[in-house]
């Protein structure tokens, strides 16, 4: 996400700020790095997605807990895959630049085929979490924030703030991506706690794998909301330094 968060000068209602010569502003096919979060969100769904395109409930990862809960599940996961593949274009700074139209198109779908029933319907089966208290509460903040941050950047685009709209949609889009990193924080915990289910939680199974859970749940999004917060503080910075010479 840190492509995000440098100044597009070129976008309506951007004030005009000292900007880097486009001679001297890389192509985006020199610029690698840029292809990265594809190569992430393509593996990832990948690996992920087959179990639950077969709508069997015997595959799913998450226990059912109430009547409908696979259903929900199952949606969840649909308007999310929508969020993260569209978001991928919305963050690339060269596609918004060349492809205003698309841009806008790609972020309505984004929200509305998205981010949006994809938050409400996480909300609803994470208060009913299979894997305790801690991760319950982690995945309601999770949505909540989620829909938030994407409703003011809605609300910052339609008033033309297009610097703010482009901040929200980043934490936005953190967020969407936030799945990602909390699977990776399994291969931190795993190792961790697994070796201590007989001393640390005497013997009982389930209270270390809602421990492993919850800290895998609220790290998977709060670290990368901190991180990107301190990039969007970074490059305000910036921003102002070269609007003062």
């Amino acid at each position: 996400m840190a492509s995000d968060l440098h100044k597009d000068v070129s976008a309506p209602g951007v004030s005009a700020v000292p900007a880097r010569s486009t001679a001297g502003r890389r192509t985006w096919w020199r610029r690698p790095w840029v292809a990265l979060p594809a190569v992430v969100v393509l593996a990832f769904l990948a690996f992920s997605l087959p179990r639950y395109l077969s709508l069997d409930p015997g595959q799913s990862l998450v226990p059912s807990t109430f009547p409908g809960h696979y259903v929900l599940l199952v949606s969840h996961i649909g308007f999310a895959t929508v969020a993260m593949t569209t978001g991928l274009f919305q963050a690339w700074p060269w596609f918004r630049r060349k492809f205003r139209v698309a841009h806008r198109r790609l972020g309505r779908v984004y929200v509305f085929g998205g981010v949006l029933p994809a938050s409400v319907l996480a909300g609803v089966i994470g208060a009913a979490s299979p894997f305790g208290p801690m991760s319950a509460v982690s995945h309601v903040f999770l949505a909540v924030l989620w829909f938030s941050c994407t409703v003011a950047g809605i609300g910052a685009a339609r008033r033309r703030r297009f610097d703010t709209h482009r901040e929200w949609m980043v934490r936005s889009y953190v967020l969407t991506m936030s799945i990602i990193t909390n699977r990776l924080w399994h291969f931190v915990w795993m190792p961790v706690l697994g070796p201590q289910v007989d001393t640390w939680f005497q013997g009982s199974e389930v209270a270390m794998l809602q421990t492993e859970m919850a800290l895998t749940n609220w790290l998977g999004w709060t670290v990368p909301l901190v991180v990107a917060e301190a990039l969007l503080i970074r490059r305000r910075a910036v921003s102002r330094r070269r609007t003062a010479r």
